[in-house]
């Protein structure tokens, strides 16, 4: 995929023996944003840079600010302080028809009474765009998203996914230099989500425009993403490539948000891996073994009796209960078809084990995470 120049500092390999000069003027960046709704602070001094055409997303649950970060970005609302970039260019005050965005919500917003065709056109008419450039540029948007033979049909006629493949036409076809997509899959269902997410995806590899994706889908986003920001009470804790921030997560918050983890405290990790900090380990990265494994230098371990066991089909999931207090989730693949034996290992003592290069030490523990359904939820 090529998406252009990349942004310096913001995850992009480079090259050594690159000797052209590296550009630095991000297609989005946010610097020290800030937005109060009163006594609220929704977004709480915010600095992000979006490379160009990188396929970027904004993770988190409902409340930590990214949806109003999209929205000022977009125009409908004006920060605090701050400013926001687009091209190096400060828009924050500009209205939204002044900026060189689109963007594509989760409610289609299809005029039900214009064909498929006369929605994608709106916006170019209300441009006044003559009719045979409207024409060509809508017939391109279509064949984009793989509806050349549907423009005469109306947005009832359609699917749910071919309702969504109109408004991103009707967005493409204004030809943005960035398009915003909030939420735009959230009212699918589920098999029809995760056919979209890889269609989207190839879309924006078409196109290569400058794609920022507001979801709380973490799956989602680990899927689309070049990179991503996870976002927390109006902060970004993390920004990085999915691999990073599943591998690597910064903090606790992280590690039980993206994914499912264990994040242990700290008399937890002491005695069992001998480490006086807070550590995350992912549940796929351990394994059962019998009580008398020896384990090798290089592995942690940890003796426990199973309290649950969860078979979910492609894997099943061992909620164990450790020696000296404490839990840990464990997932192992369904490989044969025998896997549903596993069922009978519930309230028999075993040993896990796993490579201590899996221990990811995070910055801070002040969230208390609920281990025993490995949920990452926050205690109350």
């Amino acid at each position: 995929m090529k998406t252009g120049a990349r942004v310096s500092g913001v995850g992009a390999a480079r090259d050594d023996s690159e000797t052209r000069p590296t550009v630095t003027v991000a297609d989005v960046g946010l610097e020290s944003v800030r937005k109060n709704f009163g006594d609220f602070t929704a977004v709480d001094g915010v600095d992000l840079e979006v490379g160009k055409g990188e396929f970027f997303s904004l993770l988190g649950p409902s409340g930590s600010g990214k949806t109003t970060c999209l929205r000022m970005i977009a125009g409908f609302e004006e920060p605090t302080s701050g400013r926001i970039l687009l091209q190096g260019r400060d828009v924050s005050k500009l209205a939204p028809y002044d900026r060189d965005v689109n963007t594509v919500f989760q409610d289609y917003a299809l005029f039900p009474h214009m064909t498929v065709r006369k929605n994608v056109e709106y916006g170019l008419k209300v441009k006044r765009v003559p009719a045979d450039d409207r024409t060509g540029r809508a017939t391109e948007a279509l064949r984009m998203v793989r509806l050349t033979d549907f423009d005469d049909r109306r947005p009832a006629e359609l699917s749910g996914g071919q309702r969504q493949r109109v408004a991103l036409a009707r967005a493409l076809v204004n030809e943005p230099r960035v398009l915003l997509l909030d939420e735009p899959l959230g009212a699918l269902d589920l098999k029809l989500r995760e056919e979209m997410q890889i269609e989207l995806k190839q879309i924006q590899q078409r196109v290569g425009l400058t794609f920022i994706y507001v979801t709380h889908d973490q799956e989602e986003a680990l899927t689309m993403s070049d990179r991503l920001a996870v976002m927390n009470k109006g902060k970004i804790e993390q920004v990085g490539t999915p691999a990073d921030v599943y591998e690597r997560p910064t903090s606790s918050f992280v590690a039980g948000f993206v994914g499912v983890s264990n994040v242990l405290s700290a008399g937890v990790a002491q005695r069992i891996a001998g480490e006086g900090r807070s550590f995350t380990v992912r549940p796929e990265k351990i394994r059962l073994a019998a009580s008398d494994e020896h384990p090798q230098p290089e592995e942690c371990s940890a003796q426990g009796h199973v309290q649950e066991v969860i078979y979910v089909g492609a894997h099943t999931r061992y909620v164990v209960e450790l020696e000296g207090g404490g839990s840990l989730v464990v997932l192992r693949q369904n490989l044969s078809s025998s896997s549903m034996e596993a069922l009978k290992v519930k309230g028999k003592q075993v040993q896990l084990i796993w490579n201590r290069k899996h221990n990811t030490f995070v910055d801070d523990a002040t969230l208390d995470f609920d281990q025993t359904d490995g949920s990452g939820k926050e205690k109350r």
